[in-house]
């Protein structure tokens, strides 16, 4: 009997079995509604739908055609695609030029073996039969991995839905009378050109690489001609300060260029551990791939199946394979959140005052929060004796003093979140924020709930924190008894989830995993647990998760209702990672931009970190949520960088009305500017019939300070033939009137501009 095996030898796919109504019973249901339906008149059948995608095949190539892309898969396994369109520079618009380069490396036994050797004549052309979509394509084919008694089926799908995206998997299955060990398997292996076929010039090429590395990173850069990254996804991984690991990341990397863009990854619904590497060549191109490690051994018969891999082409940046992305895992199952008006307000955080925040300085905000227009409010870290019990910090915080303080917030109108960290718990080693770890409660009651290493320890997450194994069912109702905690007893409003990496891998025996893999893939049902009980308990709570300074995780990307730029450093990375929310929550995402004093850092990544910005216009411009983390009053000198001064409360005020007045974070998100091409950095969006943009001035290259704008900007996605009076809705500031499909105006401005483009009378 063949069997099949998962990626990194989870388990077995086992086959469906029939239930419920034998098939006699059906077979008699179905026979007697036919028969009482004979004598009466028949409606005509409608025609099946067909799907528009067409499969053409040859000894050499197979092309899978939809009306916007082609994609095709040589006799080597190599998966390459084309942007089709009205003009030629459209159809002939590539970044991928690696079509005849071996295009899968099979590892056995540490041995790589290059290529997949494939009868294309024998590809089997079906009906896609996957969830993204009624109407599709299915191709397969099957060849021998050159020098090994491996063979390979390649199974290709393109859905009528996703026309600019193709699904690759592979199954390889052990065909001789000895075991194999199998290391790895390597599909979706590109060569990405920066110049494309249809240009006269070279134009450089950005990427997005979503992979979870280090705090602070950017996500979205030009790509060095000197580069190399291993981007890993699902697994942890370490850092050298004292983080102890990050890790989890969307398994999505694109690149891009003027015209055109392509992206690789995978989409399935769990955070799979594999890898998509990216480097550079000496000829200026840039290679990527993703390696998936199998750590198997096959018996004779068996057979090992990847994930599937995609590759998608596009106009546009990183919002547009991001976007497609989010889409096809919906459809897969993972759907997206829906919104509630909480979601956009403006919030104020006491991390202001840091870890020794007490009762009096929470409360003493309130007046000022009422004259700026803010009713969230949030208690962040260090209110608590230890991580794991979640208790209220002696001496500040004793007796009912933090359900006293809560209810002091509801009293004036207020609403209010509780900073926490999933998953860790002390054991005794170690410490962070100035304190040394103790032995948590919950530890010393459930010492076999730990996350051990493949020694026998405690595996460390962030913060270098031991982690309670979220494959163990006790402890996820653990953790709905603390949210039920929180939201009832206490009373708190949502949570602040923080420093969400993906947890170790877990080696614990008496946990009976399958693979140690188990508590990486287990991590979201834990998010889900306390994202599902809160909304349960107050439907309009706000549960707000924060990667510190990476992107998200797959794992729990759809259980939160409010996403966070996650401690940005500087105004760049609060402008694209609101974009990148938006493409992969949805265009109306309510998207914190983080405290505005991060917009500007001084002492980034070291001891004597100072936020000191006050750019409102990089959240507003965008469609973020405003948020802000001021002390007031005066606390002393300590906290003068973050203490709202008069002069600084003029300007809060100013851009907090603006806000609540325009609400853009409930709008449309638009992607109808480039980024990294369209200059200056532009977004638009749609809201109650009017168009507002935001254009901001080039950063001057690697300083905080930026290069004022001199030139003509587009107001592009108005209406044809339609008159448009702009506004400069900051400054009050008539800028006359344009007509659509795109208004064009001369402007300057130092540093932002935010405009409003109102149907004219």
């Amino acid at each position: 009997m063949t069997m099949i095996r998962g990626i990194s030898g989870t388990g077995y796919l086992r086959p469906y079995l029939t239930s419920g109504l034998s098939a006699i019973a059906v077979l008699i249901l179905a026979l007697a509604g036919c028969q009482s339906k004979k004598n009466e008149p028949q409606a005509p059948a409608a025609a099946a739908p067909k799907s528009s995608i067409t499969v053409s095949t040859s000894s050499n190539e197979i092309t899978v055609r939809t009306p916007t892309a082609e994609f095709h898969l040589s006799s080597v396994g190599a998966l390459s695609a084309k942007l089709l369109g009205a003009s030629a520079a459209a159809a002939a618009a590539t970044l991928d030029v690696s079509v005849s380069e071996p295009a899968q490396i099979v590892t056995i036994a540490k041995k790589e073996h290059f290529g997949v050797q494939v009868d294309l004549t024998t590809a089997k052309v079906a009906n896609a039969a996957g969830k993204l979509g009624s109407l599709g394509k299915q191709v397969s084919v099957t060849g021998t991995v050159p020098g090994t008694d491996v063979s390979e089926t390649l199974l290709l799908e393109v859905y009528d839905d996703f026309p600019n995206l193709a699904l690759l998997s592979a199954q390889i299955q052990n065909n001789g009378h000895t075991e194999i060990p199998l290391d790895r398997v390597t599909l979706q292996r590109h060569t990405f050109a920066a110049q494309e076929s249809s240009a006269k010039t070279v134009s450089p090429l950005w990427t997005f690489e979503g992979s979870s590395l280090h705090w602070g990173k950017d996500e979205i850069f030009p790509v060095p001609a000197k580069f190399a990254q291993e981007n890993p996804f699902g697994a942890p991984v370490k850092v050298k300060d004292d983080l102890g690991h990050v890790g989890g990341g969307i398994p999505v990397v694109a690149f891009w260029s003027r015209n055109v863009g392509e992206a690789i990854g995978h989409i399935e619904t769990v955070p799979f551990v594999l890898s998509v590497p990216v480097q550079t060549t000496k000829e200026g191109q840039v290679e990527a791939a993703v390696s998936i490690p199998a750590n198997s051994t096959l018996k004779p018969g068996e057979v090992f199946s990847t994930p599937r891999t995609f590759l998608s082409i596009y106009t546009g940046d990183f919002y547009e394979p991001l976007q497609m992305w989010s889409d096809a895992i919906a459809k897969e199952g993972l759907t997206k959140p829906t919104n509630n008006n909480e979601n956009y307000a403006v919030a104020w955080c006491g991390w202001g005052y840091e870890f020794a925040v007490t009762p009096k300085q929470m409360l003493d905000t309130i007046p000022k929060l009422k004259e700026l227009g803010i009713h969230w409010a949030t208690l962040d870290d260090g209110w608590f004796n230890n991580y794991g019990d979640w208790q209220p910090r002696e001496p500040v915080f004793a007796g009912t003093a933090m359900q006293d303080m809560v209810k002091q917030f509801h009293d004036q109108g207020f609403k209010v979140q509780l900073w926490w960290l999933p998953l860790g718990v002390e054991d005794g080693k170690f410490g962070y924020g100035g304190r040394k770890f103790v032995t948590s409660e919950v530890l010393k009651q459930h010492p076999d709930w730990l996350v051990l290493d493949e020694g026998g320890k405690p595996a460390r997450m962030a913060r270098n924190l031991a982690t309670l194994c979220p494959a163990v069912p006790e402890v996820r109702e653990y953790y709905k008894q603390v949210t039920e905690r929180f939201i009832r007893d206490w009373g708190f409003d949502g949570h602040k989830l923080d420093n969400i990496y993906t947890p170790p891998l877990c080696y614990n025996p008496k946990h009976h995993h399958k693979s140690p893999y188990d508590s990486v893939y287990a991590m979201g049902d834990v998010y889900k647990t306390i994202f599902e009980t809160t909304r349960a308990l107050k439907p309009d709570s706000v549960t707000q998760s924060c990667p510190c300074g990476t992107p998200p995780s797959l794992a729990w990307l759809r259980y939160m209702d409010q996403a966070v730029t996650a401690d940005p450093v500087g105004s760049v990375q609060v402008r694209r990672r609101v974009k990148m929310y938006k493409a992969l929550l949805g265009p109306r995402a309510a998207v914190y931009g983080d405290h505005v004093e991060l917009t500007r850092i001084t002492g980034a990544s070291t001891d004597s970190e100072q936020d000191v910005g006050s750019d409102f216009a990089s959240t507003l411009g965008t469609g973020g949520v405003l948020g802000t983390k001021f002390t007031w009053p005066d606390y002393g000198p300590k906290f003068k960088n973050v203490y709202l001064t008069s002069q600084k409360e003029a300007h809060w005020k100013q851009w907090i009305s603006l806000y609540n007045e325009k609400m853009l974070s409930k709008g449309e998100f638009l992607n109808l500017y480039t980024y990294g091409f369209d200059v200056p950095e532009a977004y638009a969006i749609a809201k109650d019939g009017h168009m507002f943009y935001a254009f901001y001035a080039p950063p001057s290259g690697d300083k905080p300070a930026v290069t004022p704008f001199n030139g003509e900007i587009e107001l592009r996605g108005l209406i044809a033939g339609k008159a448009y009076h702009v506004t400069d809705y900051v400054n009050h500031k008539d800028m006359g009137t344009v007509s659509g499909p795109v208004g064009k105006l001369k402007v300057q401005f130092p540093d932002s501009l935010l405009l409003e483009a109102a149907p004219a009378p």
